[in-house]
């Protein structure tokens, strides 16, 4: 595949209209197998398999994994509702998109749903021929007009991040058989095209013309991809059963995948409970996020005898953000200065070491472990983004790179505080009858909200060291329907969060930190950031059309949403921990992305 921009290349057409029309000709392009962000496809358009999986595994056998909480609807696209573990088309295994990204590289996706992808090169639309086979499960097929109900449905009534990426597109018109091309209201962001091809899944007209799109449902939405669903029990298990007439069986993006002949989620209330449950075989595979229960609690027999094996794989893609999240709409988090002090009273070297067994490393930037993360000071490209903005962001952006307060580890950060506390008197938030007030004696109170009863102890430390500078902290852990209904109305003063990142940023970004995002009920811009600046950092990501303007743009974002201290950043795992019966087996090479669910198989199929 070419290297993007993609040349231009007009169809034959009659000479004479060619003559008298070419004015009026929009610039075409070649149909090719895949779509990138920048550079080139690393797969061929004849290829066979991705590299990461094993195209020879068998199929048979299940798969048993785990959620926490309960579920009760099926349509994981709308507002209302928590959705059932599995539906959503990022897990692949039910509903499906036009394209399938490779997890190898950075962000390149290969047909899928539609069998090529066009656009020109200043990326103002792309169009996509269907795959003649591709059908829903009940045997009718994908058609255009599928399409343009899916993007219309999910831009009126869809999540408020689809909404806003949807929204985005200034027309949509069927063009031929099995063609249809999205025309984008501006090509500022070279991102789009990709969006459209691997994140907008493709739902079935006819189905939801005779049901509410907007309410919650447990009838099986009608759908594309390898798997239907064929239990539910709701808010305890959910069971998918491979379609064995699945219409992308033999597609290159598929081979080697999927090849359980049923996935069941089983629902546990809480973490404890569903390690206890997987030592007991109640469930095959757990991907461990918590560094102490990884250091203290997986010492159990069948782990000890070889029965459950136990890995920590090493990956190549970014940290993410990881942070306690300040809500930036309540008064008392508006001064820079404040929030900064709030930094310092955050103990990570003492909790590292006491609480989390060493297992953590410092997170610095949503990038680390990339080359998007900034280093030294800005200069060149990143320099240019960041000038114009020079008086109007913290003057620490023109300098290293952000570097949170750090510790001796004892547990006692006496330096730390006596910065916080001067940060604080600075800004007018000063002692009085013993607690932080302001000029209208306002004691300032905070509330730490969390889920996960893994978050109390680090949180409970955390309030300890604020109340040593006058700061009234209390922690609430609620069960996590409620924290979900506090999140979406940002009801809250500061949560644990988190942010993934790719090794190609782009449109999220808005989603996650843009001033169109920050007051969007149910959004991803939890903190509620709305800054000119971070805007147009995440404009000039969007924008990027080689690699070296899409790092300085992810590099000063980075600047200047750490300088600015919108969240505390709090730590990041070294790698995926995984915990598995040894009935399940996975392929030795791990994709850049980390191992995917959907390339594992039943070993005792063989």
């Amino acid at each position: 595949m070419r290297e993007f921009p993609i040349r231009p290349k007009l169809r034959s057409l009659g000479l004479v209209w060619l003559l008298t029309t070419t004015a009026a000709v929009p610039a075409l392009a070649d149909p090719e197998h895949a779509i990138t962000m920048l550079g080139s496809a690393k797969y061929a358009a004849d290829f066979d398999h991705f590299d990461y999986v094993n195209a020879q595994a068998p199929k048979g056998g299940s798969l048993r994994l785990h959620a926490l909480g309960s579920f009760d609807t099926l349509n994981p696209y709308i507002v209302r509702g928590k959705p059932a573990a599995g539906v959503h088309h990022g897990f692949g295994v039910y509903f499906e998109t036009l394209a399938k990204r490779s997890r190898d590289e950075p962000f390149s996706l290969y047909g899928l749903l539609a069998e090529s992808i066009e656009t020109p090169d200043d990326r103002s639309w792309v169009e996509f021929t269907l795959h003649p086979d591709a059908t829903f499960s009940d045997g009718s097929p994908v058609t255009v007009a599928d399409v343009i109900f899916s993007w219309d449905i999910l831009k009126t009534k869809g999540l408020p991040n689809a909404r806003a990426t949807w929204s985005r597109v200034a027309n949509i018109a069927e063009t031929g058989p099995r063609r249809v091309r999205f025309t984008f209201a501006d090509n500022t962001d070279q991102e789009l095209p990709l969006l459209v091809a691997g994140f907008m899944p493709i739902l079935s007209k006819d189905w939801w013309a005779r049901r509410d799109f907007g309410t919650t449902t447990l009838e099986p939405p009608l759908a594309s991809g390898p798997y239907v669903i064929d239990e539910v029990d709701p808010g305890r298990r959910i069971v998918y059963r491979r379609n064995p007439d699945y219409w992308g069986r033999d597609q290159a993006v598929n081979r080697g995948q999927f090849n359980f002949d049923k996935i069941q989620y089983d629902y546990f209330r809480d973490a404890a409970v569903a390690l206890e449950a997987f030592k007991a075989g109640d469930y095959d595979l757990r991907f461990e996020g918590d560094a102490t229960r990884w250091a203290t609690q997986y010492a159990f027999p069948a782990a000890n005898t070889g029965r459950v094996n136990l890995a920590v794989l090493s990956t190549g893609t970014p940290s993410g953000l990881s942070a306690l999240t300040f809500n930036l709409r309540k008064p008392k988090f508006a001064d820079r200065k404040v929030r900064e002090a709030l930094s310092n009273a955050f103990d990570f070297e003492w909790i590292n070491k006491a609480l989390l067994h060493d297992g953590y490393r410092r997170t610095t930037s949503m990038f680390t472990g990339s080359d998007l993360a900034p280093v030294g000071a800005p200069a060149g490209a990143e320099l240019a983004l960041l000038e114009p903005w020079r008086g109007k962001i913290p003057d620490a952006v023109f300098g290293p790179p952000y570097a949170p307060p750090a510790t001796d580890g004892s547990g006692r950060p006496r330096a730390n505080l006596k910065h916080a506390a001067a940060l604080l008197d600075s800004a007018g938030w000063t002692i009085q009858d013993g607690q932080r007030k302001n000029s209208t004696r306002e004691a300032f109170q905070l509330e730490i909200t969390i889920r996960r009863p893994s978050n109390e102890k680090i949180a409970l430390t955390y309030a300890r060291n604020l109340k040593r500078i006058g700061i009234e902290t209390s922690v609430r852990l609620v069960e996590s329907a409620q924290f979900q209904g506090m999140i979406d109305t940002y009801d809250f003063d500061m949560v644990f969060g988190f942010w993934g990142v790719t090794l190609s940023p782009g449109n999220e970004q808005q989603n996650y930190w843009g001033a169109q995002t920050a007051n969007q009920p149910g959004g991803r811009n939890w903190a509620g950031v709305s800054d000119p600046a971070v805007d147009a950092m995440i404009n000039a990501l969007g924008a990027a059309k080689t690699r070296g303007e899409l790092v300085a743009a992810a590099r000063a974002l980075d600047r200047v949403l750490m300088w600015n201290h919108y969240v505390l950043p709090l730590y990041h795992d070294p790698g995926q921990r995984l915990a598995h019966w040894s009935r399940i087996a996975r392929p030795k090479t791990v994709p850049v992305y980390g191992l995917r669910l959907e390339a594992l198989w039943d070993a005792d199929t063989n």
